[in-house]
C-alpha cells in the first residue's frame, strides 16, 4: 500500500477506535500554548492591528509545520518507519470525529439530569446553559455536532487526502487560530480578523458539500433525505457565519426539527431567527438527540470513504 494511503486509513481507523488523546503535549495544546505566548508579546508591544494578528497567524501555522517536519526529519534520518510513525501520529492526533460524537453521547447520557446535561453542553457550545430547558439543550447539541462535522471532521480529512500531512496541520492551525482570536471583542475585533477571515474561506467549500453528504446519510438512516437540501438553501443564512449555516439547515431538515432561535450569550439575549419549517417541533428530546448522532456518525463515515476516494483520484 501507498505509504500516505496507509497514512490516511491508519489515522481514520484509530481516531474511530480510540479517539482523541487527552495529555498534556497535544499537538494542539502546544500550538495554543506557542499562541498565546506570541500574541501577550506582540500585545505587549501595542502590535494589535490586523497586520500584527496576520503576522501572529502565519508564524504559529509555520511554526506549527516547521516543528513537526523537523522532528519527522529526525525520526526518518534513524529509519523511515519512525517517520511514518511519527506522521501517522500526529495525524490521528488532529483527526476528533470520535471525540465529536462522545461529547454528544455524554450529553445524551445525563439528559434525565438537567443541571448535568447543562454542565456537559458547555464543553461543546459557547451559549449560555444555565437556563436551558431539555429541549433547549438537545438543540444546543445537535446544533454542534452539525457545525462541528464540518469544521472537525470534512475539512481536516478532505485536506489530508488532498494535500498530506501538512495540509491537515495547516487546516488546524487556521482552525485553532480563530476558537482563540477570531472574535469580534474589542481585543480581537482587528487582530484575529484575518484568523476569523481564513477560517472562513477555508471551510466554505466542505461546508456547502455538507448537504449532499446529509442527503446520503439521511438516506441511509431513514431520515428525511428529501428534505435536506431544501432545507439547507433556504435557512443557512439564518447564522452569521458563512458556512456552519449550511450543515446545521441541513441536519435540522433531514430530522425535521426546528434549531437555532433565541439564544443568551454572556447574558445577553439575541433573537436569532429560527431555522427550519414553523411546523417542525422546536422542543426536542432524546430520541431526536439519538437521530442526530446516528445521522452524523453515517455522514462522518461517508466523509472518510470520499477522502480515500480522492486521494485515489489525487494520486491517479
Amino acid at each position: 500500500m501507498d505509504p500516505q494511503l496507509a497514512l490516511l486509513v491508519a489515522a481514520i481507523l484509530l481516531d474511530a477506535l480510540l479517539g482523541d488523546p487527552d495529555y498534556r503535549l497535544h499537538p494542539i495544546r502546544v500550538l495554543g500554548h506557542g499562541s498565546i505566548a506570541l500574541e501577550h508579546w506582540l500585545f505587549a508591544r501595542g502590535w494589535n492591528g490586523r497586520l500584527a494578528g496576520g503576522l501572529h497567524g502565519l508564524a504559529v501555522t509555520l511554526g506549527a509545520l516547521g516543528a513537526w517536519w523537523l522532528v519527522h526529519l529526525g525520526f526518518a534520518a534513524l529509519h523511515p518507519g519512525l517517520g511514518w510513525l511519527w506522521d501517522g501520529y500526529i495525524a490521528y492526533s488532529l483527526l476528533c470525529t470520535r471525540d465529536l460524537l462522545d461529547h454528544g453521547r455524554r450529553v445524551l447520557a445525563v439528559l434525565d439530569d438537567l443541571p448535568a446535561a447543562r454542565e456537559r453542553l458547555r464543553w461543546l457550545v459557547s451559549r449560555d446553559t444555565d437556563a436551558l430547558d431539555r429541549g433547549g439543550v438537545v438543540r444546543g447539541a445537535i446544533e454542534s455536532l452539525a457545525e462541528n462535522l464540518t469544521d472537525g471532521v470534512l475539512t481536516p480529512l478532505w485536506a489530508l487526502a488532498l494535500f498530506g500531512l501538512p495540509g491537515l496541520i495547516v487546516t488546524k492551525a487556521v482552525s485553532s487560530l480563530d476558537s482563540m482570536v477570531g472574535y469580534r471583542t474589542e481585543r480581537y475585533r482587528r487582530f484575529g480578523w484575518a484568523a476569523a477571515r481564513a477560517d472562513d474561506l477555508l471551510h466554505w467549500l466542505p461546508a456547502r458539500l455538507s448537504a449532499p453528504l446529509f442527503v446520503a446519510a439521511a438516506a441511509l438512516t431513514g431520515e428525511h433525505w428529501r428534505d435536506v437540501w431544501w432545507t439547507a438553501r433556504r435557512w443557512h443564512s439564518v447564522l452569521p457565519s458563512p458556512n456552519s449555516g449550511w450543515s446545521e439547515a441541513a441536519v435540522a431538515g433531514a430530522l425535521r426539527v426546528r434549531l437555532a432561535g433565541p439564544v443568551s450569550y454572556h447574558g445577553a439575549w439575541r433573537d436569532k431567527a429560527w431555522m427550519g419549517d414553523a411546523a417542525w417541533p422546536a422542543n426536542l428530546t432524546g430520541d431526536d438527540l439519538r437521530r442526530a448522532l446516528r445521522l452524523v456518525a453515517v455522514a462522518a463515515v461517508l466523509a472518510a470513504v470520499a477522502a480515500v476516494g480522492l486521494f485515489l483520484v489525487v494520486r491517479a
